[in-house]
C-alpha cells in the first residue's frame, strides 16, 4: 500500500484537506473513447481477456495518464471479478455486456481464499506493475463492486433496469439474502485488501444499483454491507483511504451512507446537487464528482459552465473532480483534455 505518497493531491483531499486546483480523475477514464484503447481491445479479442492479462491491463490503465496527465490512475479491471472468484461463471458479450451463470445458492459459492487468490492473481500482478510504472505523485486506485450491486448481477445474470430478481430474493428470503450480502462484503473487503497490498493507494466501492430502493432496503442492502466492507479493510489497513459511490441514492441516502459506513469520501451522482453535497457532507468527508458524462460529450459553453459551477459549489471543501458516472464511448478525447485544463486553471 502506497498511501504515504505525500505528493498526491488526491490523498491530501482524502485526509479531508481542501486543495486547489482540485485533483481530477474520471471514472472509466480508460475506455472505448480512446483510440489507443481500441487498438489494445482489438489485440485482446475480448474485454475479459484485457482484465485478466496483466500486460494489457497495465497498458490500458496508464493510457489516460499519458494522454491527460490525470492525478490518479484506476486499475483496469471489472467489479465482476468477485463473483468469478466465488465460482459463478462470468463472460462478456459484445453489444450485451456481462452475462453470468445461474446463481446456484449461497452453499454453492467457493469460500476458499486460496482459490480466490489463484483466480485473481492477474489483477494483483497488474496492480503491482502499474504502481511501478506510475509517477510517485500519481495516486493508484483499486476498486470493487459493492455487495448489493454484485448480488443484483448474480441473481439477474446481467444488467437490469430494476434489479427485480435480487429484490425478490431479498423480500422472499431475508435471512438467506443477508447471509449472501455478508459473504459478498467479506469477499469484497478481501479483494480490496489484496489490491492495497499490491500497491493501490486508495480504493473505491462502486454501488451502481443503489438507487430505487426503499429507505429500509437501502439501509439493509447498501449502508450495512458497505460498512462491513470498510470495517474489513480497516482491520488490515486502518488508515486506508476509501471512497464510496452509492450511485443514484437520495439526499437522505447519501447522508446516511456518509455518516454510517466509515468511508473517507463519497462520489456524487450526476442527479444530486453538488452544492447540497458540499454543504451537507463537505465538512465531514471528501466529496467527488459530479460532471454529467453527456455534458462531456457535448463540449462547448455548456461543458465550460458545468465545470465552473461544480468548482464554485465545492469551494473551500475537500473535493475531487470527477464525473457523475463513467466516460461514455462517444466522448471526444479533446473534451477530456479541456476539462482537465479548465479544472487546473480554476484555482
Amino acid at each position: 500500500m502506497g498511501n504515504e505518497r505525500s505528493g498526491s493531491s488526491l490523498l491530501t483531499v482524502l485526509r479531508r484537506e481542501p486543495v486547489r486546483p482540485a485533483p481530477v480523475w474520471l471514472m472509466r477514464q480508460a475506455g472505448r473513447y480512446l483510440p489507443e484503447y481500441q487498438a489494445v481491445r482489438a489485440k485482446a479479442g475480448s474485454f475479459w481477456t484485457m482484465c485478466m492479462s496483466p500486460d494489457l491491463a497495465v497498458e490500458v490503465t496508464l493510457q489516460p495518464i499519458r494522454r491527460f496527465d490525470l492525478d490518479a490512475a484506476i486499475l483496469f479491471s471489472d467489479i465482476l471479478v468477485v463473483p468469478h472468484a466465488l465460482g459463478q461463471a462470468v463472460r462478456f458479450e459484445d453489444g450485451r455486456g456481462p452475462v453470468l451463470g445461474v446463481f446456484a445458492g449461497n452453499d454453492r459459492l467457493v469460500l476458499d481464499e486460496t482459490v480466490w487468490e489463484t483466480k485473481l492473481a492477474p489483477v494483483y500482478e497488474a496492480m503491482a506493475r502499474t504502481r511501478e510504472g506510475l509517477a510517485r505523485d500519481k495516486a493508484l486506485i483499486g476498486f470493487a463492486g459493492a455487495p448489493w450491486t454484485l448480488a443484483a448481477y448474480m441473481f439477474e445474470g446481467e444488467s437490469s433496469s430494476d434489479q427485480r430478481a435480487a429484490k425478490l430474493a431479498g423480500y422472499r428470503d431475508p435471512k438467506g439474502f443477508a447471509e449472501l450480502l455478508n459473504i459478498l462484503a467479506d469477499a469484497v473487503a478481501w479483494h480490496l485488501v489484496k489490491q492495497l497490498q499490491a500497491g493501490a493507494d486508495v480504493v473505491q466501492i462502486f454501488d451502481r444499483w443503489a438507487g430505487g430502493l426503499t429507505d429500509q432496503c437501502f439501509r439493509d442492502w447498501v449502508v450495512a454491507p458497505n460498512k462491513r466492507v470498510v470495517e474489513g479493510v480497516r482491520k488490515v489497513f486502518p488508515k486506508a483511504p476509501i471512497i464510496g459511490f452509492p450511485r443514484a441514492a437520495t439526499q437522505q441516502g447519501y447522508a446516511a451512507y456518509a455518516a454510517e459506513t466509515g468511508v473517507d469520501g463519497v462520489s456524487i451522482d450526476t442527479a444530486l446537487s453538488m452544492l447540497w453535497a458540499a454543504t451537507a457532507l463537505g465538512g465531514k468527508l471528501a466529496i467527488q464528482g459530479n460532471l454529467d458524462p453527456i455534458a462531456l460529450i457535448a463540449g462547448g459553453k455548456a461543458l465550460d459552465a458545468a465545470v465552473d459551477r461544480i468548482l464554485a459549489d465545492t469551494a473551500g471543501v475537500p473535493f475531487i473532480f470527477n464525473l457523475g458516472h463513467g466516460v461514455l464511448p462517444e466522448t471526444p478525447p479533446d473534451h477530456v483534455a479541456k476539462v482537465v485544463a479548465r479544472v487546473r486553471s480554476g484555482a
